[in-house]
């Protein structure tokens, strides 16, 4: 639905909605401060480590076989689109919530929690967004759809990607960012706005910032963690309020782990008080063998080394892979195989049947 804003941030949740929201309980992160570690996103008072997956609101309508698969193995959805500001603000004075209310809908009819993506990131942005010609414009702009967005789904959604993939492919250092809207208007400090911004307005949120490429051997992805630490210890030293690192984990078959870097890296952040989160799990299988068997089993082989490289020296407080069947996968869009058969990245194949790499984190969800 499209909402006019005569004053985005005095935006009030129709009394309806609210309601709505409200029912399915807060599920919050309580007392926090800047740098602190919550971790409420268990229900089980933390014997497990929940599982989840990126959700599409039209397969979960139109789809009731995917729809159950969601509801039996997923403690966590995240909507994979649908918080995105593409999605959500078609235009300046309109904000379009009704696919993220439905699934938020969907998540409280079935006991499930959410995961909130994303606040501020340089990509999914509506074209008007290239109109913010000022650092106030920006500031105004940014700090409104976080007020508007989490305000809306408050005690709904108890854990937030504020930040994503803030550092460029091969930064130099904390102050490499990526070009967007922000960073040019902004420049670092949309970091601090983004994050105190989130939570001024919902002081149980876990915040989180998510990146991706750490975790393999290369200068590249050494320059990356080595960034991603300083940017951290940055945050912490001006006490900005966050909680968590999320690791995407969009695994490459043919690229190598660096197990000592990314222990490394684990290590640092652990150090520093915050928890850590597996958001994005996947792997992409385009240089894999076509032999369904073996490729299926080198997939589970490469997340079993990634996510036992990180259990080695924290316990992550979420495992969520991109995507729970490879019949709703990004992957074959950007990483097609050249042989012409389905990528298979997913713990679910195209049947909704569970593979070697369901295994795997099964296994690391139960481990002590």
């Amino acid at each position: 639905m499209s909402i006019e804003m005569h004053s985005r941030r005095r935006f009030l949740v129709g009394s309806a909605s609210a309601a709505t929201l409200t029912a399915f309980g807060t599920g919050g992160l309580s007392s926090l401060s800047a740098f602190a570690t919550p971790s409420r996103l268990s229900d089980d008072g933390g014997s497990f480590v929940p599982y989840g997956a990126a959700v599409r609101s039209d397969a979960l309508s139109a789809d009731s076989s995917y729809r159950e698969a969601v509801i039996v193995n997923c403690q966590l959805v995240v909507p994979e689109s649908e918080l995105k500001w593409l999605e959500l603000r078609p235009a300046p004075d309109q904000y379009r919530f009704g696919k993220a209310d439905a699934i938020i809908d969907f998540a409280r009819q079935n006991g499930i929690r959410v995961r909130g993506h994303t606040l501020a990131w340089y990509g999914a942005l509506p074209k008007w967004t290239e109109s913010i010609a000022t650092r106030a414009d920006a500031e105004r702009e940014l700090t409104d759809h976080i007020e508007t967005v989490v305000s809306r789904y408050k005690g709904a959604i108890p854990s937030w990607d504020v930040i994503n993939e803030p550092l460029v492919d091969w930064p130099e250092s904390a102050a490499s960012l990526r070009p967007s809207i922000w960073a040019r208007r902004l420049g670092p400090d949309y970091l601090r706005l983004a994050l105190k911004a989130t939570a001024a307005v919902d002081a149980d949120a876990q915040l989180v910032i998510n990146e991706y490429d750490v975790e393999y051997a290369g200068a590249r992805f050494s320059a990356k963690r080595s960034a991603l630490v300083q940017l951290l210890r940055s945050l912490r030293d001006r006490d900005v309020p966050l909680h968590a690192v999320g690791l995407q984990a969009h695994l490459f078959a043919g690229r190598t782990i660096d197990r000592d870097g990314l222990q490394s890296l684990l290590t640092e952040i652990k150090a520093l008080n915050l928890d850590v989160l597996i958001t994005e799990l996947d792997v992409i299988d385009r240089e894999l063998p076509s032999e369904i068997h073996e490729r299926d089993k080198l997939v589970a082989d490469l997340a079993n080394q990634f996510l036992g490289a990180v259990h080695e020296v924290i316990r992550p407080k979420a495992i969520l892979t991109w995507g729970l069947s490879d019949r709703y996968t990004w992957v074959p869009i950007y990483f097609k195989r050249r042989d012409g058969m389905p990528n298979r990245p997913l713990p679910l194949d195209a049947d909704l049947k569970p593979k070697p790499l369901f295994e795997v984190i099964e296994q690391f969800r139960h481990r002590a």
